[in-house]
């Protein structure tokens, strides 16, 4: 039925019903006013309203619940008015159709009157017992100075008119659901008054911080995650699709690099990133494999500027002019290495031999070094052939310490020790002179497998044509700190007496006459197969090697006409 329809319990609202009127045909009564839920003072009578002409519904039940269905016919007038009909709305009753075409005013019928008041007995009896078993709700003051809504209390039945039920709220999903078990108890659908919906309130108010909080966490873990993939798959593409990180231009600034000894060309890119001169070893390596000339970099001090592109790195590494390293060339012997450390480190003549004399034992030596009291130097053979990184402010000690390093690395690299016993050496430090000796005859490296067969064979105790003897221009120049092709006549030097001199004693010298390079040691230990016991150079391309001494004045004769005709 619409809100103006016949309900269960309704009055009629239009003089043409059969039921207008203060009684049905049953003898139906006006209803009482009905009085507030909160059982406080009744309020003084109201003044007559004048009657609404289509009367809204009324309710079964009164204000607070404990009675259902309509009230019992009261002939008294609520207010002290007796035997005065009432309106249903407080006012007198009056027939505002008075009209000589006016229904007659019905009159009630007692059989009627008697179910009525039955009927509405039991269930006041019914809603009583529904009190009883339901605890009855209490009421709370309401927290602001608004005006109360009446709450509606339904007794039984289905009326169409009866208070909605209350929804019960959505629960949340188990990851945003931080509370406690009181937190998460549905509120008491039959409690009324700003009381119940407060306590709601708050709830809602702190369930919506902790979703807030729970929220901004997912949030910043998905932003988490979103960025670490965005840098690994950044990092992937540009590993294998993009080019490495560069800077642009030939850069700015002075700043010196060392390049360690052995360091290949991604090693020297890292380190030229941690200075600062590059933005990524990546770009170093492209720029290099750019650059066919890249491959001849070598270790050593470069004067470089910051920020430069891998391109404008390699391109500056390659001129000479960048190089501050220190260069040693193969065969040079120790006094003259003292000289150029003296020079590119602006110290005073013999200072870097003093320090070299002194410091010997601390500059890393191995323990075979030192097996003859005999050496005229004991780092000599030990200043290995290379490019060192000597800054303006480098100290003597430390230069020759990086130097006797190199040394040892190459040393156990080719396995000096074993290699001796092998050849039936007394010790590594014999195959190092043997290496230094091929390095000072040997004119040309090609021939510096022949010429370290000719050292093993004159060593031989059954030479009958050296007898033992090397005789060596080499020995005696070392020993004589000169350099000379000049030495004098064999009966002369025969009678120079110095451990050096090979003219005069059998077999090896002391130690080593200089730093042999690595072509040199490679022959020494894997020296050709041959009965040599001679050679001399013609040209270049050309050394003619001898088994006899008459074979090899023949080859004598055949380098002074070539030489006379060079001049």
């Amino acid at each position: 039925m619409t809100e103006y329809g016949r309900g269960y319990g309704s009055e009629p609202w239009h003089p043409e019903d059969p039921l207008y009127g203060e009684q049905g045909p049953h003898g139906g009564q006006a209803q009482q006013p009905q009085q507030p839920q909160w059982g406080g003072p009744q309020s003084a009578p109201h003044p007559p309203q004048q009657p609404d002409p289509y009367p809204q519904q009324q309710y079964h039940g009164g204000w607070d619940g404990s009675q259902g269905g309509q009230l019992p016919y009261d002939p008294y007038d609520p207010y002290g008015q007796q035997h005065q009909p009432v309106d249903p709305y407080g006012g007198a009753r009056h027939d505002y159709y008075g009209t000589p075409d006016a229904y007659p005013q019905q009159q009630p019928d007692p059989l009627h009157q008697q179910a009525q008041q039955a009927q509405q007995a039991q269930q006041a009896q019914q809603a009583q017992q529904m009190q009883q078993t339901q605890p009855q709700p209490q009421y709370q003051p309401p927290q602001h100075p608004q005006q109360l809504e009446p709450h509606y209390d339904e007794g039984p039945g289905d009326d169409w008119r009866a208070a909605p039920e209350p929804r019960e709220p959505e629960r949340e999903h188990a990851f945003f659901a931080d509370q406690d078990d009181d937190d998460r108890d549905d509120p008491d659908p039959r409690e009324g008054g700003r009381g119940g919906r407060d306590r709601r309130g708050k709830k809602n108010k702190k369930n919506k911080r902790r979703s807030g909080r729970a929220c901004l966490v997912v949030a910043l873990l998905f932003v988490g995650a979103t960025g670490t993939v965005g840098y690994f798959g950044y990092d992937f593409f540009m590993s294998h699709f993009g080019s490495a990180p560069d800077y642009e231009g030939e850069g700015a600034g002075a700043i010196q690099i060392d390049i360690p000894d052995g360091s290949p060309l991604l090693e020297m890119g890292q380190i030229l990133q941690k200075k600062g001169v590059i933005k990524s070893a990546g770009a170093f390596t492209e720029a290099a494999g750019e650059n066919k000339k890249a491959q001849s970099l070598q270790p050593g001090t470069y004067s470089l500027r910051k920020k430069m592109s891998g391109a404008a790195a390699i391109e500056l590494m390659l001129d000479p002019k960048s190089r501050n390293g220190l260069t040693i060339r193969e065969g040079l012997r120790s006094a003259e290495v003292y000289k150029l450390i003296d020079t590119k480190l602006h110290l005073k003549a013999g200072t870097t031999k003093g320090v070299a004399k002194s410091e010997s034992k601390n500059l890393g030596l191995p323990s075979w070094a030192n097996d003859s009291s005999k050496i005229k130097d004991p780092l000599e053979g030990f200043l290995y052939p290379s490019t060192y990184s000597v800054g303006g402010n480098a100290k003597p000690a430390a230069v020759l310490k990086q130097m006797v390093a190199r040394a040892n690395q190459v040393y156990q690299r080719y396995d000096l020790e074993g290699n001796a016993r092998k050849l039936h050496l007394s010790s590594p430090m014999q195959l190092l002179t043997v290496a230094s000796l091929t390095q000072a005859e040997g004119k040309y490296k090609h021939d510096f497998v022949k010429v370290a067969r000719v050292v093993y064979n004159r060593l031989k105790p059954n030479n009958t044509e050296t007898y033992g003897l090397l005789d060596f221009d080499s020995t005696v120049n070392y020993a004589k700190s000169q350099s000379t092709l000049d030495t004098g006549s064999v009966d002369n030097l025969r009678n120079f007496n110095d451990p050096y001199n090979t003219y005069k004693f059998k077999g090896l010298p002391p130690g080593p006459i200089g730093n042999p390079g690595e072509v040199a040691l490679k022959s020494a230990i894997d020296p050709a197969k041959g009965n040599w016991y001679y050679f001399v150079s013609i040209s270049p391309d050309k050394t003619l090697f001898a088994e006899t001494n008459e074979q090899h004045e023949r080859n004598r004769r055949i380098y002074e006409k070539e030489h006379e005709k060079a001049k």
